[in-house]
């Protein structure tokens, strides 16, 4: 064949994208089996029922989530299908409300707001139980979400989104779920204060 033959080219365009086709599904295949949940870095819903907490692993050069003794949610155990259900609606509310038209979710999203990934680890909820006069950090964090602008933050409040209770609960099961993934240390230096 000649380079000037456009069988040529059309032959080499054809080839390529087929030996891409089955590079792409091969690496979707593998990517699937370490994102979704239930995985090494990806824990069951029903980790909700457990503590979280962060650490920093000098082997790996970052933090990683401990999830470690029993812990209620809400004040119960949630069975794995109803941890997955709550955690569905959770996403979704997130996804109804925009959330990310202000927040950050694992880097995507805007800087306008806090980052989340990792909100449900920041000891500032321990204040917040204090302010809103709840026992724990889930319902602190559900009783602000249902008013946020009863109890507002820095200069910028956040908008009343309308959180019926459930929504909320839902919301923060999310939030928790999403602190437990194992996010290769993002955010960076999560809870830490930088020493000047």
């Amino acid at each position: 064949m000649h380079v000037d033959d456009p069988a040529f080219w059309r032959a080499g365009a054809i080839s390529t994208v087929l030996v891409m086709s089955v590079v792409l599904i091969m690496l979707t295949i593998d990517t699937l089996g370490a994102i979704s949940a239930g995985s090494a870095r990806v824990p069951a819903y029903a980790v909700i029922n457990r503590h979280i907490d962060y650490k920093f692993d000098a082997k790996r050069g970052n933090d990683v989530p401990v999830i470690t003794a029993s812990e209620p949610f809400f004040g119960k155990a949630w069975e794995a299908a109803a941890a997955e259900a709550l955690i569905e609606q959770g996403k979704l509310v997130i996804q109804s409300r925009a959330c990310m038209d202000c927040h950050t979710f694992f880097g995507n999203g805007a800087y306008y707001a806090p980052d989340l990934t990792k909100a449900w680890l920041d000891p500032a909820w321990e204040t917040w139980q204090a302010i809103t006069g709840k026992p724990t950090r889930e319902e602190a964090m559900a009783a602000f979400l249902m008013n946020p602008e009863m109890y507002r933050t820095w200069t910028r409040t956040m908008p009343n989104l309308g959180l019926t209770e459930p929504e909320a609960v839902a919301t923060v099961a999310y939030l928790k779920w999403m602190a437990a993934v194992d996010s290769n240390g993002f955010p960076p230096n999560f809870g830490r204060m930088q020493k000047k």
